[in-house]
């Protein structure tokens, strides 16, 4: 099941840099996760300053 990106995140944009493949696209107030593009590694929330990203 794909991470998800919840309302504390900060636009900040680590999750796009620690995706390895590519996944996470720049939205207009955050950043969009492509279900079906998504491995569900893990990375993004990782990275994450504000631990905006959560599983399912």
């Amino acid at each position: 099941m794909a991470y998800t990106i919840n309302d504390d995140c900060i636009n900040c944009g680590a999750c796009i840099d620690e995706c390895p493949v590519e996944a996470i696209t720049a939205g207009d107030e955050k950043p969009v996760i492509d279900a079906d593009t998504c491995i569900d590694c893990g990375a993004c929330a990782s990275g994450c300053p504000v631990d905006a990203l959560q599983e399912g």
